[in-house]
């Protein structure tokens, strides 16, 4: 699921039981687990958002043609 972090956000996958911290910084633009997702938005620090577009410089998708 993508998000865009409005405030900084420290997440802790419950399945590593605390020993792993990921920091997202305001203004990130990250494709994040559900479960991360979830408790971003409830705390109010991340919205949900589209895919960022891959275009190539001349306005056609990257990797075509």
């Amino acid at each position: 699921m993508w998000l865009r972090f409005t405030q900084d956000f420290d997440f802790s996958p419950a399945a590593r039981s605390g020993h792993v911290t990921i920091a997202y910084r305001a203004g990130m633009r990250r494709n994040v687990t559900r479960e991360c997702a979830e408790k971003a938005i409830a705390a109010g620090k991340a919205k949900r958002t589209i895919a960022p577009r891959q275009e190539a410089g001349n306005g056609e998708k990257a990797g075509c043609g």
